[in-house]
């Protein structure tokens, strides 16, 4: 066939009036714009964008592999290799955890990411009074190398990439796996993977740090240096979005945020005397890839612009230390507990997105993360939803399908922009440190929580399942449960073998070294850690020997107030409540006080400070405990405070170890008349034990804040009454 002899269609062409006319007859009111979507961010999506969107825009024709790497790092993307498949797990022991890592990698895993426990996170060994309720519930318990040596048994650490999302402890954590790959054989230079490293954000959202910001970042500065010198292969630091966004932060602020911290990581660095593209390409980011489809495949690509602008103004010259790559990781906040198996659905669309944005490597959630740790049955379908991703669609043979999008570049660019008003604002205070140091960064980012929870409270936002659709009857979910006891139990043998087995006095001397090293600043903490782990050292007294000197951060425990109810959409039942909040004040001649408190070493306290908010907004007094109490404190603290109830809100599993305690406590300092109800993640089949030991409400995922608030009300007034 010639090309005169193709058929030609003879279609008119449409204008926008044309296309204006035929939308406004459907549109509200009939007016186009209304159809329009206001993001989160603030960005403006339009129903329908043409190539008229596209005037103006800077980078439409750029290719994969190139500056700015809008298109993807890597010149072929996922035509020739396909992102690498992990499982974050971690729980209990390490031989469980173990056990795990090796049957995933034999159906199809390619790397192992690890999770750890809290009391690991916070520098505690096991055997610590502050962590009972902690050991091996929200990750594995690792206290000293021969864990580690455990957790790794049989998988070749020359041959498998290991991610672990440390931050606080980092020091012991990463020595205690580059001693456990010596003796399996492992040379530091054969050794792949990442350590998260990435400690701003933990002030701003997670909680697990352990020492203030200014020493901790000196803490960051060493493992760059170390492992640009000894560990080529291995990523020194992930950059982290993802508990940003898990803690409520929108897209525009985790890309704004993590592109920050990435920018004062760099500084550090380079204040150190290392140059630039010595260490830069090993750097390497992590995003969380949640339900807004569109808007997380523009901050992707949006993300690999703007870390081309960064390092090209630290004047990085090497392609690797322009170009962001990055790990990602499917939302765990978006999970239901209400009909859990939506999640396999909503796992696969952000996975799809994170696919799409171009990530190196993914780890999809478990359809009952939301509830508890991942069973075997749940992991394999999360595992699988990648592999049916890369073998059976063929998304993998386009490079980057939505380049040349109307809608896509347009919104990329709008993505890129916003990002970049909040990166300015953040250097107008003096960068990253100082704006996690106010406390500025943390409030936007639970201003933004608050906001989304309202939402969805009030029905604005539709969480299927939740607030529409919902079952009339929930069948129950088979839960993973671990025994906290008797891990606990386990470890704290097996640490106190280690500990008669070993050179006391070169131990002494070794931890002594790095009490030295943190004072005067003379010499690499991440070196002197590795050999205080040699010689048998543990996790704790590593982390006790730099604690003598950069002391504990202690975290500012200041709420946000208005937004909650600014965005809550259901103005005649808050305005219900508040009256009768009001009338319960007159009646008990005060305001009803509620502490919202966190225990143990569970420092999620996105849910705490929302319910604080909210319960603020409505009229009652809150008083906020600090992070980290123990049973007796929170008692304590109660009674000072007046309070007529203690809202425990957990996220880790400690639930039924903390929660009794805090009740026997209140008994045993003579305040039984505080009542205590629970909130955040607690699995069905624990409330009858909850209720068993005293809790006067349990409010699980997704129960709308006025409705706990109205039942806490109630129960303030029948024990007010007796």
């Amino acid at each position: 066939m010639t090309e005169d002899s193709k058929p030609r269609d003879n279609f008119a062409a449409p204008s926008m009036e044309d296309w204006h006319k035929a939308a406004a007859k459907s549109a509200p009111n009939g007016d186009v714009s209304a159809l329009n979507w206001i993001t989160p961010d603030g960005i403006s999506v339009k129903p329908l964008y043409t190539a008229q969107d596209m005037q103006g825009l800077q980078y439409t024709n750029t290719l994969p592999g190139m500056e700015p790497y809008i298109r993807g790092p890597q010149a072929t993307m996922y035509a020739v290799r396909p992102w690498t498949i992990r499982q974050y797990a971690g729980f209990s022991t390490a031989e469980e955890s173990n056990a795990f890592y090796r049957k995933a990698l034999a159906a199809g895993g390619q790397g192992v990411s690890v999770a750890f426990d809290l009391a690991t996170h916070r520098g505690y060994d096991s055997d610590h009074p502050r962590v009972t309720g902690d050991v091996g519930k929200a990750g594995v318990a690792i206290d000293s190398v021969e864990d580690m040596k455990i957790l790794f048994d049989q998988i070749p650490l020359d041959k498998v990439s290991v991610s672990m999302t440390m931050n606080g402890a980092v020091l012991p954590v990463l020595a205690g796996y580059v001693v456990a790959a010596e003796e399996q054989g492992v040379s530091q230079d054969k050794l792949s993977g990442t350590i998260q490293n990435d400690i701003l954000k933990e002030f701003m959202v997670r909680n697990t740090y352990i020492y203030p910001p200014q020493p901790s970042m000196k803490i960051i500065g060493d493992i760059i240096e170390y492992t640009s010198k000894n560990m080529p292969k291995f990523n020194s630091i992930s950059i982290s979005g993802y508990h940003m966004q898990e803690a409520g932060a929108n897209q525009a602020l985790e890309l704004a945020f993590t592109l920050a911290d990435g920018k004062e990581y760099v500084k550090t660095a380079i204040a150190k005397g290392m140059d630039v593209d010595d260490f830069a390409g090993r750097l390497s980011f992590f995003w969380a890839i949640g339900m807004n489809f569109y808007l997380e495949i523009a901050k992707m690509r949006a993300a690999r612009l703007l870390w081309c602008r960064i390092m090209k103004g630290f004047d990085a010259k090497k392609p690797k230390s322009l170009m962001l790559r990055t790990h990602c990781q499917t939302s765990g906040w978006s999970l239901t507990e209400q009909d859990p198996y939506n999640n396999v659905v909503r796992t696969t669309i952000e996975a799809m997105a994170a696919v799409f944005g171009g990530t190196q490597s993914l780890h999809t959630n478990a359809l009952d993360e939301a509830i508890a740790l991942p069973t075997e049955f749940s992991a394999r379908i999360a595992r699988n939803t990648q592999l049916i991703i890369q073998e059976e669609t063929h998304i993998t043979n386009v490079i980057d399908p939505w380049a040349g999008s109307y809608m896509m570049e347009k919104l990329t660019q709008d993505m890129a922009d916003a990002a970049w008003k909040i990166i300015e604002e953040v250097e107008a205070m003096g960068g990253m440190t100082q704006a996690v140091d106010s406390g500025w960064a943390k409030l936007k980012i639970e201003a933004a929580a608050a906001e989304k929870q309202a939402r969805i409270d009030s029905g604005k936002d539709v969480i299927v399942g939740v607030n529409k659709y919902k079952l009339a009857k929930e069948d129950p979910v088979d839960i993973l449960e671990v025994d906290n006891v008797k891990v606990r139990d386990n470890q704290i043998k097996r640490l106190n073998d280690m500990k008669s087995k070993r050179d006391q006095k070169a131990v002494d001397a070794a931890l002594a070294a790095l009490t030295e090293a943190a004072k005067t600043g003379e010499g690499n903490l991440l070196d002197l850690a590795i050999k205080a782990i040699r010689l048998r050292a543990s996790v704790g007294e590593v982390s006790d020997a730099l604690e003598k000197e950069f002391g504990r951060h202690r975290a500012d425990t200041q709420k946000v107030t208005g937004v909650y109810a600014a965005a809550y959409d259901s103005a005649e039942g808050w305005e219900k409540l508040k009256g009768e909040i009001s009338e319960a004040a007159e009646d008990l001649g005060r305001r009803p006080r509620v502490m919202i408190a966190k225990l143990g070493q569970d420092g999620h306290d996105r849910g705490a400070k929302v319910v604080a908010t909210a319960f603020a907004d409505l009229g009652f007094d809150v008083d906020m405990g600090p992070l980290f109490q123990t049973p007796e404190e929170c008692a304590r603290q109660a009674i000072e405070n007046d309070v007529h109830a203690v809202g425990v809100s957990t996220l880790a599993a400690g639930h039924k170890t903390l929660v009794p305690a805090i009740i026997e406590e209140l008994k045993k300092q003579g305040a039984d008349d505080i009542i205590v109800f629970v909130g955040g993640v607690v699995p069905a089949q624990d409330y009858d034990f909850l209720y068993g030991a005293g809790v006067k409400g349990v409010y699980g995922p997704g129960t709308p804040i006025p409705a706990s608030a109205k039942d806490v009300l109630e129960q303030i007034k029948k024990a007010t009454a007796q």
